[in-house]
């Protein structure tokens, strides 16, 4: 991966507490799994960034080389690698990624 695009992943990490790589963007996801994972963080109505990897080749590719994980989506959460959508699926209905939120001090609405 060349230097500019692992500069935009890092710099897209590191200024949005939640960041999610996807296909096409949280209004307009291009693929279930990403429109699946930014349903879930709407219903959580958690505050996060989504960037489409279709807008770049380098960055689609580059995002799955950064992480290691062959598939997109990607959420990041103040800079730590979540996961994909079937984790954050599984996270979502046990709770764990509302325990993550809380842990982080990134607000969300409970389910309560």
């Amino acid at each position: 991966m060349d230097q500019q695009t692992n500069d935009l992943i890092k710099n897209e990490i590191e200024n949005n507490e939640v960041c999610l790589f996807m296909k096409g963007t949280p209004d307009a996801p291009q693929c279930g799994f990403s429109m699946a994972t930014s349903n879930i963080l709407k219903i959580l109505e958690v505050n996060f960034k989504g960037i489409n990897v279709l807008e770049n080749q380098n960055l689609r590719e580059g995002i799955k080389v950064f992480s290691d994980w062959p598939t997109i989506p990607q959420l990041y959460v103040k800079n730590e690698f979540i996961g994909g959508c079937d984790i954050v699926k599984e996270m979502y209905e046990s709770g764990e990624l509302a325990k993550l939120f809380e842990s982080k001090n990134i607000y969300f609405k409970s389910k309560s």
